[in-house]
């Protein structure tokens, strides 16, 4: 049986659109890295992936408690085995970057699937590793039945991460899809 996992691309057009910076906008870059991420793992024997966002128009729910609440429905009605949420970070501090994963708790299945993911992030697209965080308060972690993690792939607002977030999307997706195959197999 193949492990299905739930691919959230954050926010949507119009809607919590989500960060921008350096004329990128977060609900853009994170719908095409779910796509290339879901596409890799669909062509991959023994897994099984669908992306909350089809289109880069696709917008869920009327409000960001409704959106987040349809993303969390639609994983568990189709269900699926881990729930991983793409975002891209931004700070009014433009110094600030990297990559971090959010989990519920450490003792959770999320945990060493996180880490898989961060190593392999940092290691092929070369942003800082900010670190695995716990933040049982983010209501998709907290609101899913299966293991859950939220990606930040790079802050929107640094320059640094601004251009590999533009140039890198497929790498971003590549790294993801590493980290998800040293860890599950």
């Amino acid at each position: 049986m193949a492990i299905k996992i739930y691919i959230d691309q954050g926010h949507n057009r119009g809607i919590n659109a989500g960060a921008e910076g350096f004329g990128l906008f977060e609900q853009d870059v994170v719908w095409q890295v779910g796509m290339y991420l879901a596409d890799l793992l669909n062509n991959t024997p023994g897994y099984e992936a669908k992306v909350s966002r089809p289109t880069i128009d696709t917008v869920l729910g009327y409000n960001n408690s409704t959106s987040l609440a349809a993303r969390v429905a639609d994983a568990t009605y189709w269900g699926a085995d881990y729930f991983i949420s793409i975002h891209a970070n931004a700070s009014v501090d433009p110094s600030y970057n990297g990559t971090e994963v959010y989990i519920y708790s450490e003792l959770s299945k999320s945990y060493p699937l996180a880490q898989s993911i961060l190593n392999q992030i940092v290691a092929e697209v070369g942003t800082r590793d900010n670190g695995v965080r716990v933040n049982p308060r983010l209501y998709l972690l907290r609101r899913n039945l299966m293991p859950a993690l939220l990606i930040e792939l790079g802050y929107i607002t640094n320059p640094e991460d601004a251009e590999k977030l533009r140039n890198n999307q497929f790498e971003f997706a590549q790294a993801i899809y590493d980290g998800i195959r040293i860890e599950l197999g």
